[in-house]
Formats: C-alpha cells, sequence, structure tokens
C-alpha cells in the first residue's frame, strides 16, 4: 500500500513540475546575408497578453531587437485621420439602394441592439467598417474579447514606451484598401448582411482559430479560413489577397532582415500554411526555425 502511495506521488509531482508545451508561434529568421537573427511571433487578437508568458524565450528575444515591424504602424494622428475619413460613404452612396427594406431594417435592428447605434447614426459608414464593428462587438460578447488586453498590441506598445522604432509594413494607402475596399462594394455589401444573419459563422470561426492557435497549429488556422467548410465573412478571396501580399512582404522585410534583430509581430492568419508568409520566406531563401521547438 505504500509502494502504490509512493508511486502515486511521484507521478504527481513529474506531472506538477514537468514543462507545460508551448504553442509553435515564435520564430526565428536568419540566413548567410543576414547580419544578426530577426524574430516573427504569431499572434491572435483573441488572446490575452497573459498568453505571452507562456511563449518561451519571446522576451528575451524581443530584448535583443532594436526595431519593431507590424502589419501597419499606427502612431500617425494623421494617418488615423485618413483612415476615419476612408471609411465613410461618397456623398452619392446611400446604403437603403442595396437592400431590401427587409434587409436594411434588420441590419439597423441588430446594429442598434449591438453597437447601441443604427443606420440613422452609422449609414454613412463603408459596408466594411460596419462588419468589422459588429464582429468586434460579437466576439466581445461571446469570446471574451477586450481590445485592450489583447496580445496582438502588446509589443507594440511596449516598444513606444522605450522609443523603440516601429515599422509597418504596409502604407497608409495600402492600409485603407485592405480594411475598406479589398472587396467589391456589392461583396462587402453582402458581408454586411451575411454577418447579421448568421453571426454563428462568425463566432464559431474565430473560436476555431482561437483554439488552433493555443496549439500552435497556424498551417490549420490556414486552411480554416480558406476552406470550403468556412462560411463567414472572411473568406477564401481574403486568403487569396492575404497570400499576394505576403509575396510582396517577403521585399519589404529585406532590408530589416538584412540589418537583423527585428522584432516582427503579425496576426497568425497570415503566416501558415503553403502560401503562408513562412513558407514565403523560406521560399526566398531564409532559415526559418521554431524557437522553442
Amino acid at each position: 500500500m505504500l509502494k502504490v502511495l509512493k508511486i502515486e506521488i511521484i507521478s504527481l509531482i513529474i506531472i506538477l513540475v514537468a514543462p507545460v508545451a508551448s504553442a509553435q508561434v515564435l520564430y526565428r529568421i536568419s540566413s548567410n546575408s543576414t547580419a544578426a537573427p530577426s524574430y516573427i511571433l504569431a499572434t491572435n487578437k483573441l488572446m490575452d497578453m497573459t498568453f505571452i508568458d507562456t511563449i518561451p524565450n519571446v522576451f528575451k528575444c524581443f530584448s535583443n531587437c532594436n526595431k519593431v515591424i507590424t502589419e501597419f504602424a499606427m502612431q500617425d494622428y494623421e494617418a488615423i485621420a485618413e483612415l476615419r475619413q476612408a471609411a465613410l460613404l461618397p456623398d452619392s452612396i446611400r446604403l437603403s439602394n442595396f437592400y431590401t427594406e427587409e434587409q436594411y431594417k434588420a441590419i439597423n435592428d441588430a446594429l442598434l441592439i449591438n453597437l447601441g447605434m443604427g443606420l440613422e447614426q452609422l449609414g454613412r459608414m463603408k459596408p466594411a467598417y460596419l462588419t468589422e464593428m459588429f464582429r468586434n462587438e460579437l466576439l466581445k460578447k461571446w469570446l471574451d474579447y477586450n481590445d485592450e488586453r489583447s496580445m496582438e498590441t502588446f509589443f507594440e506598445a511596449v516598444a513606444i514606451q522605450n522609443n523603440t522604432p516601429i515599422y509597418g509594413l504596409d502604407n497608409i494607402k495600402e492600409t485603407m484598401y485592405m480594411i475598406f475596399d479589398r472587396e467589391p462594394f456589392h461583396w462587402q455589401c453582402e458581408e454586411l448582411y451575411k454577418i447579421i444573419e448568421y453571426p454563428e459563422r462568425e463566432v464559431g470561426l474565430e473560436r476555431t482559430l482561437k483554439n488552433m492557435y493555443s496549439y500552435g497549429r497556424l498551417t490549420d488556422m490556414a486552411y480554416a479560413v480558406k476552406g470550403p467548410d468556412n462560411l463567414s465573412t472572411l473568406s477564401y478571396s481574403d486568403y487569396q489577397i492575404f497570400a499576394k501580399r505576403n509575396k510582396e512582404w517577403v521585399k519589404r522585410l529585406r532590408p530589416y532582415l538584412a540589418e537583423g534583430n527585428a522584432f516582427i509581430t503579425l496576426n497568425a492568419i497570415y503566416l501558415g500554411g503553403e502560401d503562408g508568409l513562412l513558407a514565403q520566406l523560406r521560399a526566398a531563401g531564409y532559415r526559418v526555425k521554431a524557437v522553442n521547438k
């Protein structure tokens, strides 16, 4: 009996002190032409910033870097003002012309309930902007999304505090295109109504992506977005645009990677899969290895 008890206690101790397997979301980038290694961190906006503490060596890698690279740098107040202006519809366009009375009412009611404002206040905004606003409210309600505690912008915020240079891979015009105009206007209208009619599809995809991310399954995340089973507004057409942009990003990353000591932080859905940024970097001749494998 004592022997059995001793074995059980030893087993429990092993479980308690054994290192917890970490998600493979941090990668080292190097090549024969780089002066020093750089690092790329895949992020997921639904993950609380405390998740960063579970990624071994991430702070050590960050401290070795002297610049932060992200999708777009939002410290420029003029750029933010431009983005707000870009979210507005031209005076000649009215959303009511693109929906039946029934559909228009459904959108208005859903916005009122979830955002506290209807189309009377928001009718001048582009459908893509309204879709993103509505999606964020769904994520807050059903998946506990907190934009102030999201891991997505953590290192950018630290860089600002430490006066570390931050560089965006997209300029302001490209950012406006990606947010507001990457899909034709009639598709934007359809997607706005789709997210109102089937909010569970959005929540379901984001829940799946969050779960996959927590295990470092970046390739599975890419397939979840572009696969035929995905009926959300984040669709295969979006993935194609991301893949095309990844090729351009590799070119823009070259000078930063050549200099080395760059800390790159990007949404995980851009990184995995055969068209993801990690694969594109490998195809360009870089060695890309998981830091904590």
